[in-house]
């Protein structure tokens, strides 16, 4: 997760890795590090090139270097507060509804502003604070792209918690995200100083868009195998539950039609982020590689248009007790505790049931090939 990618292949090894990540996951969030990376050392070799030097490159390679050496995960704090939708980040009545450079001297830059929805923050390491659009030239003191520790001086996140704020675990912590959660925050950045050598642009604002579209690129093929390891979720689960209702989708064709939908649909964004490896193109400036941008826009637009669909076809086959069984402080209440699992509990015949496994039964989509060597 914290490589720039030198090949196709690279590109095909992530999908497959953040793809089986999230099968056991749900959401594997430090693949954001990586796209980040891969975006700035497009942007950094671009703007050398422009201006015929190596600075940017070089102070870009070191950070790369030392976040290797450490394994650090890296939070993305791209997506700006924003304020008045409809001005520029220098026309806002609040300059700090953008992360923006408040001053520079001999040692660095000092930075304040609020980026929102930042995914893992409480938990990450550090955070590439990042432009979030195009700008002009007098957003200049808004083109900043830097590296900023979490703990950093003047750095404070307001977070929503992991799991469903509010509920109870006095009778357990649920299975899957007592292990596994994700939260999100709000970072302010209150004049926060950072040292040239973590600091990669800051006013180039001809060339913030170069960063965007990159890092856009690359985290939209990262999510096509994020959501296809979701889906194989969904998909053993909801074999899952024909068993414990009974029932085998292989006998039975109204089961039957929605899970080979369910699996078409997964496969078939899973695709367009295979093609978009497989075709794509060196940068001219960085020697790295994209991803083909047309396969992964397509990809990223599939599944986000027919995540719902997916969620649907789930509970299509899994029947109504997934929306209507007590849940787990209900259903272990004393009084009701000698009857309730006795009714709700799955056919003696029922097992676990893993999504790649019910595909490889079915042979409409065989589980993916995974390679030895994968990093």
């Amino acid at each position: 997760m914290l490589q720039v990618n030198e090949s196709s292949g690279d590109l095909l090894n992530k999908l497959e890795v953040v793809r089986v990540l999230c099968q056991e996951t749900g959401c594997a969030q430090r693949y954001l590090g990586h796209d980040a990376l891969n975006g700035i050392a497009q942007a950094v070799a671009r703007i050398d090139d422009e201006r015929g030097s190596t600075e940017h490159r070089a102070r870009f390679a070191a950070y790369l270097a030392d976040v290797q050496d450490r394994d650090i995960a890296l939070g993305v704090a791209m997506t700006d507060a924003k304020g008045d939708r409809s001005k520029k980040p220098h026309q806002q009545a609040n300059p700090d509804t953008y992360v923006h450079v408040v001053s520079r001297d001999a040692k660095g830059i000092v930075i304040s502003g609020t980026k929102a929805i930042v995914t893992g923050a409480p938990y990450m390491h550090e955070l590439l604070v990042m432009p979030s659009r195009n700008m002009g030239r007098e957003d200049a003191d808004f083109a900043v792209c830097c590296a900023v520790p979490v703990d950093a001086t003047g750095v404070t996140m307001v977070s929503r918690p992991a799991g469903r704020p509010g509920e109870k675990n006095e009778h357990g912590d649920a299975l899957f995200s007592r292990q596994y959660g994700q939260s999100t925050a709000v970072v302010i950045f209150d004049k926060v100083f950072v040292p040239w050598d973590r600091v990669f642009f800051e006013g180039e604002w001809e060339l913030s868009h170069t960063l965007t579209y990159s890092y856009a690129t690359h985290h939209r093929h990262s999510c096509i195998a994020a959501r296809a390891g979701f889906g194989d979720l969904l998909i053993g689960a909801g074999a899952l539950m024909c068993e414990a209702n009974g029932l085998l989708p292989d006998e039975k064709s109204n089961l039957r039609e929605p899970m080979v939908e369910l699996i078409k649909i997964v496969e078939g964004f899973y695709a367009c982020g295979v093609a978009a490896s497989v075709y794509a193109t060196q940068d001219r400036h960085s020697g790295s590689f994209m991803p083909d941008a047309v396969f992964s826009n397509i990809g990223k637009l599939l599944l986000a248009t027919q995540i719902y669909d997916m969620h649907r076809l789930a509970h299509e086959v899994s029947g109504g007790l997934i929306v209507a069984l007590p849940g787990p402080m209900r259903i272990t209440t004393r009084p009701r505790r000698p009857r309730s699992p006795k009714c709700c509990a799955p056919t003696p015949t029922c097992r676990r049931t893993s999504g790649s496994r019910w595909r490889a039964s079915w042979k409409t989509s065989p589980p993916p090939t995974r390679r030895a060597g994968i990093r």
